[in-house]
């Protein structure tokens, strides 16, 4: 199961420990190059006082050497905050650095690539629900943590993947509106007797999973399990067989531990789980985030040599979106 340490062993362990870490993936020739970046983000770290957070995608040599914190979304806004560093840079995309900012107010947030973005969140504005609460007045707004500050504004309250049904189930009423992404939407409705009406937004790594390439799984891989994140199509979801977050997943492989299995979600994150459990077969047909991969070694080393680039929210924006984003930790 993948943990979310704080303070992270990669702060004071040495290089070849490290190396340790990542070595099945990582080929010895290629190391010396990263071990240089790698040893200048744990010297300016300290140096900063700063913590780096990597999202569940991030490459198994940002995830397992110089993350402090590491998580699906839900596990970094937990985090976030806790955490005591006066600076936190954020490997993953920029949400998550705007969702960093909102708990830490009096805190530098850093995001090593200004764009590393996110097809959900830029499928949804924050006018656009306000058009919603038009046409449905008086239905609270559910919006996932994969939305920008000025949506999450408008909202009533954010949810994660991992606790969509929970937020939901806990407002007490009858119907909600979910988005930006119709799949978790839909997926969670069957879950549910609340009344959920979904926004069209997709995740374009998980969308194009489809229930042909499951039964393609099956007939060439025989015996093998099949994970897939809730932002895949019901279609896909009703052929594998577990769904759940990118923290759910590999929890399900710590436990019941199956012997071929594929994860339906990005790359990087069957990368790294397959690390912690090497004696497990994993089959690689993922799909890449090209917003999660702009964020590589260099460019962190690069943000706290230079303090770029910070990430701030207006304060009015910023006080209705951290509302919304508190009362999720509150009820999820």
């Amino acid at each position: 199961m993948l943990q979310t340490p704080s303070p992270s062993p990669a702060a004071t362990l040495p290089l070849p420990e490290l190396y340790r870490r990542v070595e099945h993936h990582i080929p010895p020739v290629e190391w010396p190059i990263l071990a240089n970046d790698i040893a200048a983000i744990l010297k300016l770290k300290q140096e900063r006082n700063a913590v780096v957070l990597a999202h569940n995608y991030q490459t198994p040599d940002i995830f397992h050497t110089v993350a402090d914190i590491v998580g699906d979304s839900l596990a970094l806004a937990r985090e976030a905050a806790r955490t005591q560093a006066a600076v936190i840079v954020l490997a993953g995309v920029h949400f998550m650095a705007e969702t960093a900012k909102l708990l830490n107010p009096q805190k530098t947030v850093l995001i090593p690539d200004l764009e590393a973005g996110c097809s959900l969140a830029a499928s949804i504005s924050a006018a656009d629900i306000r058009l919603l609460r038009e046409r449905h007045p008086g239905v609270p707004v559910v919006s996932y943590v994969n939305t920008s500050a000025a949506v999450k504004a408008e909202s009533d309250v954010c949810c994660t993947s991992s606790n969509a049904k929970k937020i939901v189930e806990a407002l007490g009423v009858p119907r909600v509106i979910m988005l930006p992404d119709e799949y978790l939407a839909r997926n969670t409705a069957a879950q549910t007797r609340v009344e959920i009406i979904a926004w069209k937004g997709h995740c374009e790594v998980h969308e194009r999973f489809t229930p042909e390439d499951i039964r393609s799984l099956r007939e060439s891989h025989h015996g093998i399990t099949v994970l897939a994140h809730p932002e895949c199509p019901p279609e896909v979801i009703a052929e594998c067989d577990f769904t759940g977050s990118t923290a759910a997943m590999a929890e399900f492989v710590g436990k019941k531990r199956p012997a071929r299995v594929v994860l339906l979600t990005e790359c990087s994150m069957s990368d790294n789980v397959a690390l912690e459990y090497p004696d497990l077969e994993f089959v690689r047909p993922c799909n890449l985030c090209p917003h999660m991969k702009r964020i590589t070694l260099p460019k962190i080393r690069r943000t706290l040599e230079t303090m770029k680039y910070e990430v701030t929210v207006e304060p009015e924006i910023a006080e209705r979106a951290r509302a919304a984003v508190e009362r999720m930790l509150a009820l999820g």
